[in-house]
């Protein structure tokens, strides 16, 4: 039996007997008792009237002989009522002749029984009834359970929609502040480079790279929270040192710490300690956290950050002593968009992302994070708890782009269609000490690469007409381009981003604003791979 069927058979039905007579109207009770259901048994019309306002009946017995209102007139006043205005009526008569038949059967009427009554046919003619009002019953349940899966099923699309509509867009917004940040980044290392040296003005270009960096990291955050919400992060995963861990995802955070003057111990195990995952998210756990802690610790405080192993767990504590954790926020603090009171001029504080980002990086390496707080005043302490792996440090680790020598004089052409952009490039790598040619259309690229005739081609992914892939292919498809570093710069970031940059024959990836060292080592550091090319364009390994 369906879960329908049961929840119908576990609710009675009711069926309503009027009759004037409390001798028949035990007679009715001795007869259809058997039948299991809810039998309300009342004397006149208009006690049944009210039974009719107050609840739905599977059948009404009514006798046509009463005081008052008759049976007739009850079922005319019955038949008004919407609820009732299709309930099955039995007149109980002594006498019916072709008239009162007639004016029964007009108002709805759906059987005569005359007295003397016979038991069996009375039974089985209201069990029918009751039959068919279940069967009624359990239509109706499927058709509202049908109606709010229906609903479910929409809303969920409708959530889903919008949840993509919503990815998409913080894709899209990332990579659209990630333009303007680029040429202003690049800008400001040619300043820091070519302007004399004054410490006021050193004072003012700290302080930009301070809030670039910072604004780089929120983009960053709310394009990890949709890579996140569609489950398209993954790992890298190696033996990483623990202590090597903690300094990668302290580096970045460090120059907040000292504008904040805020004093800094950090305290790891005397013995190695290897961990398995990937080098930049677990970086990025410490980063958060620590971040986190700098900023909702008052000027002058103290933040501890120790590390130890026991138990096949590596520990990570980072304590502060700002102002601490309301009691209600707590339970909470790592959901989406949560933070703590903030004062009406925000001067603490980010989004609200950087601690749920760090508990889902925490998950993904099969670990967690706890939060601990005496409350308001009291500090914070957040635990991160991850397993360990008892392992060697593997040798001969591939040296990383920034450790390759560096080339001097190298023609570069960069392509870009924001001409800000391009051009602050061109003058960061001219002070580097190479030959620079700036387009800003991409019709104009393979003609410019055939006179220019780089080592060297700087492609933006987002070009209009012509995206930076296809230029790509088609530089790699002439011969005197062969060996021709080709580097990819773009506002996307994402696997599927790199692996079609990979495809079209790109050596190097980097996503704005970059980091002008590691950007001229790629300049300098010649072809990635080399080898012929495959007939899709692609550089295939030696």
């Amino acid at each position: 039996m369906s879960d329908v069927a049961e929840r119908v058979e576990r609710d009675k039905a009711n069926i309503l007997i009027v009759d004037d007579l409390p001798d028949k109207l035990l007679v009715f009770e001795t007869i259809l008792e058997g039948l299991g259901q809810n039998l309300v048994m009342v004397r006149s019309g208009s006690e049944a009237l009210a039974e009719v306002l107050r609840r739905e009946f599977a059948v009404i017995l009514l006798d046509v002989n009463m005081p008052d209102i008759d049976g007739l007139e009850t079922a005319e006043y019955v038949r008004q009522y919407k609820k009732s205005a299709h309930t099955p009526i039995i007149f109980i008569t002594a006498y019916a002749d072709e008239m009162q038949t007639a004016k029964g059967y007009s108002l709805g009427a759906v059987d005569y029984i005359l007295s003397p009554i016979q038991p069996e046919i009375l039974r089985s003619k209201v069990k029918v009834f009751v039959e068919l009002f279940h069967l009624q019953q359990q239509t109706r349940i499927m058709a509202e359970e049908r109606v709010a899966l229906e609903r479910a099923e929409t809303a969920r699309r409708a959530a889903e929609e919008a949840n993509r509509l919503k990815d998409e867009f913080i894709a899209m917004l990332s990579h659209e502040l990630r333009n303007p940040l680029a040429p202003i980044r690049t800008a400001m290392e040619v300043i820091r480079r070519t302007a004399p040296a004054d410490p006021g003005l050193a004072l003012a270009s700290n302080m930009m790279e301070r809030q670039v960096a910072h604004l780089v990291r929120l983009v960053d955050e709310l394009l990890d929270m949709a890579r996140m919400g569609r489950g398209r992060i993954t790992l890298k995963k190696e033996q990483l040192e623990l202590e090597r861990v903690i300094a990668h995802g302290l580096e970045p955070v460090r120059p907040l710490i000292e504008s904040r003057r805020h004093t800094l111990t950090v305290s790891v195990p005397p013995a190695p300690v290897w961990i398995s995952g990937d080098f930049v998210r677990l970086g990025q756990i410490i980063t958060n956290l620590v971040s986190n802690a700098a900023k909702f610790t008052r000027e002058g405080g103290r933040i501890q950050v120790d590390a130890t192993a026991s138990r096949g767990q590596a520990v990570i504590v980072v304590r502060d002593t700002g102002v601490g954790i309301e009691p209600q926020v707590l339970p909470r603090i790592f959901e989406l968009f949560v933070q703590g009171e903030r004062s009406l001029d925000r001067s603490e504080g980010g989004m609200g992302i950087g601690l749920t980002l760090a508990r889902q990086l925490a998950e993904l390496h099969q670990g967690r994070i706890e939060a601990y707080s005496e409350g308001p005043g009291k500090g914070a302490v957040f635990t991160v708890f991850l397993p360990c792996i008892n392992a060697v440090a593997t040798a001969g680790a591939a040296p990383a782009v920034s450790g390759a020598p560096r080339l001097r004089d190298r023609r570069v052409l960069v392509v870009d269609d924001n001409a800000d952009a391009a051009e602050s490039t061109a003058m960061l790598l001219r002070l580097a000490g190479h030959e620079t040619r700036v387009i800003t259309e991409a019709a104009e690229v393979i003609s410019a690469a055939a006179e220019f005739m780089p080592h060297v081609v700087v492609l933006d992914i987002g070009l209009p007409r012509i995206n930076g892939y296809e230029l790509a292919r088609q530089l790699r498809q002439q011969a005197d381009n062969a060996e021709v570093v080709l580097i990819a710069l773009t506002g996307y970031g994402q696997k599927q981003d790199r692996e079609r940059a990979a495809e079209a024959g790109f050596d190097y990836y980097f996503v704005k604003p970059f980091d002008p060292g590691e950007f001229e080592a790629a300049i300098g550091a010649g072809p990635k791979n080399s080898g012929k090319l495959s007939s899709n364009g692609t550089r295939a390994s030696s």
